[in-house]
């Protein structure tokens, strides 16, 4: 997988896309652009168990901030092809999705105890002695695929209600219990026309 630079062209050798931060230049941000070609994306869709990965495309911007951090600001962009939680067909989806990094050398709450207690602020993470953008690119295509994806078509799932050792009670056995609970409501409160003998 190659990283592009806008104003690049076709002939343009590849780039790498794994980055050491203490290697980068602190002066301006670095723009990268990945086009994973079908090869890759065929191996992406395999490895999350996609029926079809297409029209991948990972681009911003790594920033340096303060004097050792770095801030990665991106844009995801992919169609993917799932299967259908009932009925196994093929459920197309239409990803875009903002991806933040905030590569810190020491992230809030660290201690000299070697413990980290987990920020409040997700896009937080240690700053790794190389930046891997492919796997940025698959952690945040993971995090934004759909998990129950339903073709249009499909019959929602039917709800078992079940103890240990019972025999499960399906929505259908539950129904004929609706009309006793409207019963009951009605003798305990009183329906229309009742009297009071007193």
């Amino acid at each position: 997988m190659a990283a592009s630079r806008p104003g690049d062209t076709p002939a343009t050798p590849d780039l790498p896309t794994r980055f050491r931060p203490a290697e980068l230049p602190r002066r301006k941000p670095l723009s990268f652009a990945l086009k994973p070609d079908a090869a890759h994306c065929a191996a992406l869709a395999e490895e999350l168990e996609l029926l079809g990965l297409r029209k991948l495309r990972f681009e911003g911007t790594l920033s340096p901030t303060g004097r050792e951090d770095w801030d990665l600001d991106a844009s995801l962009g992919a169609t993917v092809v799932q299967p259908c939680v009932s009925t196994l067909a093929p459920v197309t989806t239409r990803i875009d999705e903002d991806v933040q990094r905030r590569f810190r050398t020491r992230l809030p709450d660290d201690d000299t105890t070697g413990e980290i207690e987990m920020p409040e602020d997700d896009t937080l993470e240690p700053l790794p002695e190389a930046i891997d953008l492919e796997a940025v690119l698959a952690e945040a295509l993971t995090l934004a695929l759909p998990p129950y994806p339903r073709a249009a078509d499909a019959a929602p799932d039917q709800t078992v209600f079940t103890e240990p050792g019972k025999a499960p009670m399906t929505d259908e056995d539950a129904r004929p219990f609706a009309g006793l609970a409207g019963l009951k409501d009605r003798l305990q409160g009183g329906g229309p026309g009742d009297t009071d003998d007193d």
